[in-house]
């Protein structure tokens, strides 16, 4: 059960991760100094769930 877990959190923290990085390069481009905050937000936060995904195994 727990290596179904922290399956769940490294696809999660990956996800939140790679739209994290579309939102911050679509604020580079657009010069979105709000949606790139909110995409490197979203980055931290998939790096986060990645590593709780890492600890359960």
């Amino acid at each position: 059960m727990a290596n179904q877990d922290s399956n769940s959190d490294k696809v999660k923290g990956n996800v939140n991760k790679a739209k994290g990085e579309m939102k911050d390069q679509t604020g580079n481009l657009t010069n979105n100094k709000d949606l790139q905050r909110e995409g490197k937000k979203d980055k931290v936060k998939g790096k986060v769930q990645e590593e709780v995904g890492n600890m359960k195994d």
